[in-house]
């Protein structure tokens, strides 16, 4: 381990080195690449340097504590010895966990797909309702949502919505939403107080550029049509929605969001592009179960991944076992605590998964 990180340390320097290089900076591309390694490089660096300086305090209080006499410095060298090494087993886990192979899509911008399940009208309610807490999570994070298309119910309820998140890390954060999501409640159209059960599934994708796919426009038929639902007359009166279809998967796709054609257009692409670059990851899944069984709620899409009960006020994620009671705060977008507990979930299962082989 320690050999791949003084590796690490010596690829920072000549990273820091060659971007003080005229050279590099006036190319613009070899730059910006240089400065996204350097930044993805930056938190491992600082971690290893801070374990270094606690080690050699570790080093120093020993000596200091066989060379002096004053018993109150050797007090003072015990204390910096205890907490050294209390550290310096901290940051090795850390180390750990900053070493682990990075999903290549953990920086990219996703687009999310909601869809009402089992239960009719308080399915697609309960896919409003998931909508909305992630647009408060996502607005909290400082990031921006953009809806693609939207098929809305007459009583506040979603059918399905598909809309694209931007911000640094997307990925990293919300993949683990992906999944069946199942809501306990009775619903105000029941008026014996049963508690019925409803499901939405959420799939999110990581954005793809289109290096990352190739669509051949052989495979793909362009319709555009005059927006339907609600939308200002601009939108319901131009020939501003578009409908994408992939002949070699059936995949069809619909954008009428934007006033613009061409905006319309470039969302649809862009969600295209995000459903098959997913079809291949699905793949390679699959293709890998050990892989994908050792990640938290990135592999079968089918999985029931959290139960809504709103009689008891609780949110529970069964793939680790957590429970919550602040179901409002939740679906209000308070969600950061269960992300977090996902993601320690999935590091640990990589590392245990890295010990054993």
């Amino acid at each position: 381990m320690f050999d791949r990180l003084e590796d690490t340390v010596n690829r920072y320097e000549d990273i820091t080195a060659e971007l003080g290089n005229p050279d590099v900076v006036n190319d613009q591309n070899r730059f910006r690449k240089l400065m996204k390694e350097q930044s993805s490089l930056a938190p491992l660096i600082a971690t290893y340097t801070e374990y270094k300086n606690c080690k050699q305090t570790i080093e120093d209080s020993l000596q200091l504590l066989d060379e002096e006499s004053d018993e109150e410095l050797k007090e003072l060298a015990k204390e910096e010895l205890n907490e050294a090494k209390k550290r310096v087993e901290e940051l090795e886990n850390e180390i750990k966990i900053l070493l682990l192979p990075k999903d290549p899509n953990d920086d990219k911008d996703i687009i999310v797909e909601i869809r009402a399940g089992a239960g009719g009208d308080e399915a697609a309610l309960f896919a409003a309702e998931l909508f909305r807490m992630y647009t408060h999570y996502v607005e909290s994070k400082g990031w921006k949502v953009e809806v693609v298309n939207a098929d809305e119910t007459g009583i506040g309820g979603m059918k399905e919505i598909e809309f694209m998140v931007k911000g640094q890390g997307a990925y990293s954060v919300l993949k683990y939403e992906s999944g069946v999501h199942r809501v306990q409640r009775v619903p105000e159209t029941e008026s014996g107080g049963r508690i019925h059960t409803s499901t939405a599934s959420v799939a999110v994708m990581p954005e793809a550029e289109e290096v990352d796919i190739q669509i051949d426009e052989k495979d793909i038929r362009i319709d555009v049509m005059r927006a339907s639902g609600n939308g200002g007359q601009c939108v319901n009166t131009t020939d501003s929605a578009v409908r994408l279809t992939h002949y070699p998967t059936g995949i069809v796709i619909y954008s009428q969001t934007e006033k613009s054609q061409i905006q319309n257009k470039e969302k649809a692409f862009a969600l295209l592009r995000a459903k098959l670059y997913d079809l291949e990851i699905q793949k390679a899944h699959d293709a890998e179960a050990d892989a994908r069984r050792s990640q938290i709620g990135t592999g079968d899409r089918s999985e029931k991944i959290r139960t809504y009960n709103f009689p008891q006020g609780r949110v529970t994620d069964h793939r680790i076992g957590l429970t919550l009671y602040k179901l409002d705060k939740i679906m209000d977008g308070d969600i950061q605590e269960i992300i977090d507990a996902c993601i320690a979930a999935d590091q640990a299962a990589k590392l245990a998964k890295m010990g054993d082989e």
